[in-house]
């Protein structure tokens, strides 16, 4: 296996792991390590086969899994791992790795990249994975894909880059690309949003969001299986191409169901309860409260802020007030870091200066963004805005209706009411918010979003025009930054380039930014394969599989004491 040139990064967030607002019985005790979860691989004897479990997210994704026209949020991406592979995913040590994929390379200069499928995998239907399907997905996700065109729309802007797929031999599939791409390995995985789906899917015009054909190791045997709102039930993958220790197919488990609970505090309740087994939380209350249950015994739990998303307040800067960049300052001015991180987020988070979380080359410690919240100076600088352009509109504040959602939106409200900007508060499902901010429709929202491996990922999403620049952020510098890290190869230059663009958000306050999150997986002791000493190993020596759990994780490891 030969790893992509030029695209190794130190991993941070994974991109587009976008999202709102903030089986097995009771059995052994948890072990010690990161945040209670196993800490060793288990011998081939220890791991048992069969069984069912349930993992609760915390949302439902009620456009289903069209990959293609999906609009998958954390909870839709780790259902859509369950049914589909990648032809890439990223290794422990920060390297996009084929996956699907048998190999991935480019030119010398970047602007043509040869993607080698593997030659032993077969859709749920039987049929095969050839390099004509694949080429038949990436058209697909571009939006160019002929008389069954889908109709993308993250991924129509995402893989603009694309010049032209093609065919070439029995299993090259090469991609020619407008300008030099050196992190184009990092959009073959796309947090695992870009799975590639069967022929048969992606012909379907009918039904390709309940029609689900994938290569993962579970798959939906009947559209049935998934009741909208209350679970998503997968089975096993008998054909599975990768083999566990043990020579047979992975997975281990029988039937793996999700269940969406909205609420996260009533999503603690049912993995106390065991009326699920798994459950995934990132709410600081949340974490703390599983902390508690692993430390007495009753749950085992893991921690991880690899791949750290950023929670911020996104605005909306092409509305007034926000397209003054002395309003978002005082935004940032009046919510002190230190009294929110205490206030909502309990300590448990670490407070945010920017988009770029500790570990990206992009990382800065001052960005020149406000560290501290001085509301005299946010007082100042909204009276100086009304006295140039008049009274300031009541704000829309946009939230999803969770308890720790709301409880924040008060203090958000309360907070710069006191400095004078009127606020009035909207609650709203959070397939509904990603609408709105498609749309643009808004003033302010309560945001999770920007987890990038590489830097490059984020383009899309701070670029000027861009349909998923949800901040409808307009600024010269940060396009021509963004233009210019694309393309250089040269790994101090490019990091300087996105350092500059860190700085760049701290000077002109695009959004009001809280923290870096850290995301749990809580579990009944009696779940197995959930951490990364645990996961399965990467094909063709690939390494080791730890993205962190900001966006799932592998589920094929996963496995519970009968």
């Amino acid at each position: 296996m030969v790893r992509a040139r030029g695209v190794r990064w130190i991993a941070v967030v994974v991109a587009f792991g976008l999202i709102a607002g903030c089986g097995g019985g009771k059995g052994k005790g948890a072990a010690e390590g990161d945040g209670g979860g196993e800490t060793a691989a288990p011998s081939v004897d220890e791991i048992q086969r069969g069984g069912s479990l349930t993992y609760a997210v915390e949302a439902e994704t009620g456009d289903g899994w069209c990959l293609q026209e999906a609009q998958l949020a954390i909870s839709g991406i780790l259902v859509a791992r369950a049914i589909y592979d990648t032809l890439t995913v990223p290794n422990s040590e920060g390297e996009f790795v084929p996956y699907l994929a048998k190999d991935v390379q480019p030119n010398d200069d970047y602007t043509q990249w040869t993607i080698t499928v593997r030659d032993d995998v077969t859709f749920h239907d039987g049929t095969p994975l050839t390099a004509e399907v694949v080429k038949n997905n990436l058209d697909a996700y571009r939006g160019a894909d002929g008389d069954h065109a889908r109709s993308p729309l993250l991924f129509l802007f995402v893989l603009d880059n694309i010049e032209s797929v093609e065919v070439s031999g029995e299993s090259d599939v090469v991609v020619t690309t407008k300008v030099p791409w050196v992190a184009f390995p990092a959009f073959l995985y796309s947090s695992g949003r870009l799975g590639i789906t069967g022929q048969a899917q992606l012909d379907d015009t009918e039904s390709c969001n309940t029609n689900l054909v994938g290569t993962g190791p579970f798959m939906l045997a009947s559209p049935d299986d998934w009741i909208e709102g209350r679970e998503f039930k997968a089975t096993k993958n008998p054909e599975y191409w990768q083999n566990a220790p043990d020579g047979q197919p992975y997975p281990y488990l029988d039937e793996l169901i999700f269940e969406p609970i909205v609420d996260s505090e009533q999503r603690v309740n049912a993995l106390q309860a065991d009326d699920v087994q798994m459950g995934h939380f990132s709410a600081a209350d949340d974490i703390l409260s599983v902390r508690d249950l692993t430390d007495s015994g009753d749950l085992a739990s893991y921690e991880s802020n690899t791949n750290a998303e950023v929670g911020f307040l996104q605005l909306n800067d092409s509305r007034p007030p926000f397209d003054d960049v002395r309003i978002r300052r005082a935004i940032a001015l009046a919510i002190d870091p230190a009294d929110y991180a205490e206030t909502i987020n309990k300590g448990v988070l670490p407070s945010a200066n920017g988009p770029f979380a500790p570990g990206s080359p992009a990382y800065l410690e001052d960005t020149g963004y406000p560290t501290e919240g001085d509301p005299a100076e946010a007082e100042a600088l909204i009276a100086d805005y009304v006295a140039e352009v008049g009274e300031i509109r009541p704000i829309v504040l946009m939230n999803t209706p969770d308890t720790l959602s709301q409880e924040q939106s008060v203090y958000l409200q309360q907070t710069l009411e006191a400095v004078g900007l009127p606020i009035e508060l909207e609650t709203v499902q959070q397939d509904a918010l990603i609408d709105r901010s498609i749309s643009g429709e808004y003033d302010m929202q309560a945001f999770r979003n920007y987890p990038g491996g590489d830097p490059d990922e984020l383009y899309v999403w701070f670029k000027s025009l861009s349909p998923v620049n949800f901040s409808r952020i307009d600024d010269p510098e940060i396009d021509r930054l963004l233009d210019e890290g694309r393309s250089e190869t040269d790994p101090a230059v490019r990091d300087q380039i996105y350092q500059d663009i860190n700085r760049r958000f701290g000077e002109q306050v695009w959004d009001v930014w809280f923290d870096f999150t850290n995301w749990t997986i809580g579990a009944q002791p009696g779940v197995h394969g959930y951490t990364p000493e645990t996961f399965p190993p990467l094909p063709d020596d690939g390494g080791s599989f730890d993205e962190g759990i900001t966006v799932g994780h592998p589920l094929h490891g996963l496995w519970v004491e009968q």
